[in-house]
C-alpha cells in the first residue's frame, strides 16, 4: 500500500504543488485580514465623519455654568439665580479623599484605562445578558463627562459609539485630574444641586472643603440614582449606598477598614431644605428688583448661567425694620376695620441720601404670595404728596413762602364739556388770605390749585419730569392735587432731591458686579444731577419740616427738628402716602388695595402712612447708633 502511494507520488509529484497552494492560502488570509482592517478603519473613518463627533478642544478651559449670587451691603448672600444650582470649585479646594471616593464608587480603574474600561463594559454586557435587562452600566467617569457635556440624552447605539470615541479623545487631550474636576462640578447629585459644592450646601449647609469622610461618602453614592438615594427623602437607602462606597474605598486601599467603620458609624445631619437665601425669602422684593436690573443690562442667560457676583446696597437690618413697620401699619388698619375681611397692601422704600442708593425696599406684605412689587411697579395717584413739586416750581417763578393767595371757593371747567370742577379743602372750610407755607403745611387744596393756575401747568410738568416723575402731556390743573400716577420709588427719589439741596440721585440697588473669580465687570458710583437751585430746595425743606411739627404729618413726629415730609391721600381714600427725609435717609410709604378699593373714611396718609414712616425711621436711627457704638 505504502509502495503504491510512493509510486504514484513519483509518477505525479504533488509536494511542490501542495506547498504552492498553502502559500496562496496564507497570502490570501493575510490579504483578507489586511482588507478587513483597512475596511474597518475606513468604516471607522466613515462613521466618525458621518456621526458629527463634537470637538473636545475647549474642554481644557471649560467652566460649568453656575449660579449668580446677590449679596447685601455686608456681603451676606440674599439671593441666587440659576438654571442649575452649581458653584464651581477646584480639586485643590476640597479634601484629597473626596475625588477618590467618587472614583471608588463610579470608576475604580479611572487612573489606568484610556477613557474606556473594556473590562467594565464587557462585564456589564454579560450581566445584562444574563439578567435579560440592563442591570449594570459600564460607563467610566470620562464617558459620563462626554455624555454630560457633548451629547444628547438619547439611548441609541450611535450615541454610545460617539460616547466611547469622545471618552477616548478626552482622555488623550486632558489630564485625569482635569477630567475629574469637570466631572465633580458637573454631576447632578439631587435636590436641584449640580456639583459637589452645591450638594454640600444643599444637604449639609457647608462648603465641600469642610466635609467629613462620612459626608463625602454619602454624596459619592448619589450619582448612580440621585432621587432613589436622596438622603433627605430615602435616608436608609442613602446609608446603604454610603456603605457600598466605604467598602469600595477600603477594597481599593484608599482607606483602611477602621476608617470605613468609623465613618459609617458617624451620625449625619441632613438640613431640612436648601439654604435660606432663595428669592422668595424676606428680601424677595429687593432681590427680584436687583436681578431685573442685572437682567436688563446683561440678559437673563448671563444672570442665570454667568457666575455673577452682584453686590447690592441693601441693609438687611433696615430691610427687616421696614418689613416690621409695614406689617404693624397694616395691623393697625385691620384693628380699626375688624369686620372687613380684606387686607390692604403696603410698600416702603428707603434711600441713602449720600449715595442715592436703595437700602431698604418692601414691595408688599408677602413676596411668596404676591411678587408684584408695589414700590416700583405700581402706579398710583399721590394726592397731596405731589404738592411740593408745585410749590418749588412756583419759587422759580418769583413766589416765596410768604406769598399770600386767597383761600376761597373756585369753580373751573371740568374735563367733560359742560361740567365744572370745584376743588375743596379736605376740612371743607376756606381760610381766606393764606401764605404758601401755611397752605403746604396744612395741605390746602384750593390755594395749591390757584397757585398752579398762576404759574401754568407746563412749568410744573417740566419740573416733575426733571425730578423723574412721568407726567403725561394731557396734564391739567388737577395735577396740583396729585392726579398723575407715579411709583413710590420715583416719588421718594424726587423727595431725596429736596433733601440733597436740589441734586437728584441716579437711583441704584447695585454697587458692583464681579465674576466668580473676583474680576470686576461694573462698578456703579453715586451720581447726582443738579435739578433745583439749592436755595429753593432749602425753602421747600423748611416748610416740609413744619408739616411734621405742626401740619398734616404730626403723626411722624419724634425724629427731631431736621425731619421733613409730606402726607398724601388720593380721592376716595384709595391711597395713603407719606414721603419724608432726615439728613441721612429719605423714605416713602404707601398703603392701599391693589384693586383700588377705598381704605375707608378718614384713612389718610397722615393717619395710615405717617406712623409707618415714623416707626421705620426711629428704628433706622437706633440701628445707626448701635453700629456707630460697635465701631467705636
Amino acid at each position: 500500500m505504502l509502495s503504491m502511494v510512493k509510486k504514484n507520488l513519483r509518477k505525479n509529484p504533488a509536494s511542490p504543488r501542495v506547498i504552492a497552494v498553502g502559500e496562496k492560502q496564507a497570502w490570501g488570509f493575510v490579504f483578507i485580514v489586511m482588507g478587513t482592517a483597512v475596511g474597518f478603519i475606513l468604516l471607522l473613518f466613515f462613521l466618525v465623519s458621518r456621526l458629527d463627533i463634537p470637538s473636545t478642544a475647549g474642554l481644557g478651559a471649560y467652566r460649568a455654568p453656575e449660579a449668580s449670587f446677590i449679596f447685601d451691603r455686608r456681603g451676606m448672600v440674599i439671593g441666587e439665580y440659576h438654571d442649575e444650582f452649581r458653584i464651581n470649585i477646584s480639586l485643590a479646594g476640597v479634601p484629597e479623599i473626596l475625588p477618590m471616593a467618587f472614583v471608588a464608587a463610579e470608576d475604580a480603574r479611572f487612573f489606568e484605562h484610556p477613557g474606556i474600561d473594556i473590562f467594565a463594559v464587557a462585564r456589564a454586557f454579560f450581566r445584562d445578558i444574563r439578567a435579560g435587562a440592563k442591570v449594570q452600566g459600564g460607563s467610566t467617569i470620562t464617558m459620563q463627562v462626554a455624555r454630560m457635556l457633548l451629547l444628547s440624552p438619547e439611548k441609541t447605539f450611535v450615541r454610545k459609539f460617539r460616547e466611547l470615541f469622545l471618552a477616548w479623545r478626552i482622555d488623550r487631550s486632558l489630564t485625569k485630574k482635569r477630567i475629574l474636576e469637570i466631572y465633580l462640578n458637573q454631576i447632578y447629585l439631587g435636590e436641584g444641586a449640580y456639583g459637589i459644592e452645591a450638594a454640600a450646601r444643599a444637604y449639609f449647609n457647608k462648603s465641600a472643603r469642610d466635609l467629613s469622610l462620612a459626608e463625602i461618602t454619602l454624596l459619592a453614592g448619589l450619582p448612580q440614582a440621585p432621587s432613589r438615594y436622596s438622603p433627605r427623602r430615602h435616608f436608609a437607602l442613602a446609608r446603604s449606598r454610603q456603605r457600598y462606597v466605604l467598602n469600595r474605598m477600603a477594597a481599593e486601599g484608599i482607606i483602611d477598614a477602621d476608617a470605613a467603620r468609623a465613618a459609617y458609624g458617624r451620625r449625619l445631619t441632613i438640613v431640612p431644605s436648601t439654604p435660606d437665601y432663595n428669592i422668595a425669602g424676606d428680601q424677595g422684593y429687593f432681590v427680584s428688583a436687583a436681578a431685573e436690573a442685572v437682567r436688563h443690562r446683561y440678559g437673563d442667560d448671563r444672570l442665570r448661567r454667568g457666575s455673577l457676583r452682584i453686590y447690592t446696597s441693601l441693609d438687611s437690618d433696615l430691610e427687616a425694620a421696614a418689613r416690621n413697620a409695614v406689617v404693624r401699619g397694616v395691623n393697625r388698619w385691620r384693628h380699626r376695620h375688624r369686620g372687613d375681611k380684606k387686607t390692604p397692601q403696603a410698600a416702603l422704600v428707603a434711600l441713602d441720601n449720600k449715595s442715592g442708593r436703595v437700602i431698604a425696599l418692601v414691595g408688599g406684605l408677602d413676596f411668596g404670595k404676591s411678587p408684584f412689587n408695589r414700590a416700583i411697579q405700581a402706579l398710583r395717584q399721590p394726592g397731596s404728596a405731589f404738592k411740593p413739586v408745585v410749590y418749588v416750581a412756583a419759587f422759580a417763578h418769583g413766589f416765596t413762602p410768604d406769598t399770600r393767595i386767597n383761600d376761597a371757593p373756585i369753580s373751573l371747567p371740568g374735563r367733560i364739556k359742560g361740567e365744572r370742577w370745584n376743588p375743596r379743602n379736605f376740612s371743607g372750610r376756606y381760610y381766606g388770605a393764606t401764605t404758601l407755607s401755611q397752605a403746604l403745611i396744612h395741605s390746602r387744596n384750593v390755594v395749591t390749585v390757584k397757585l398752579m393756575q398762576k404759574i401754568g401747568v407746563r412749568p410744573v410738568v417740566a419740573l416733575a419730569r426733571r425730578l423723574g416723575l412721568k407726567v403725561g402731556d394731557n396734564a391739567d390743573l388737577s395735577l396740583a392735587l396729585g392726579s398723575a400716577e407715579v411709583s413710590l420709588l420715583a416719588l421718594t427719589r424726587a423727595y431725596s432731591c429736596f433733601a440733597n439741596r436740589g441734586r437728584l440721585a441716579d437711583i441704584g440697588l447695585i454697587r458692583r458686579i464681579t465674576t466668580a473669580s473676583g474680576g470686576e465687570l461694573r462698578h456703579f458710583y453715586p451720581k447726582f444731577v443738579p435739578v433745583l437751585i439749592p436755595s429753593r430746595a432749602e425753602m421747600l425743606r423748611n416748610i416740609l419740616k413744619r408739616v411734621i411739627s405742626e401740619g398734616t404729618g404730626r403723626a411722624a413726629r419724634g425724629l427731631g427738628p431736621e425731619a421733613a415730609g409730606k402726607t398724601g391721600t388720593s380721592d376716595g381714600f384709595k391711597d395713603a402716602w407719606f414721603i419724608g427725609f432726615t439728613p441721612k435717609l429719605t423714605c416713602g410709604v404707601w398703603l392701599g388695595f391693589d384693586n383700588g378699593d377705598s381704605l375707608g373714611d378718614r384713612e389718610t396718609g397722615g393717619r395710615l402712612a405717617a406712623p409707618v414712616w415714623r416707626d421705620f425711621m426711629l428704628r433706622a436711627r437706633d440701628i445707626a447708633v448701635g453700629n456707630a457704638q460697635a465701631i467705636n
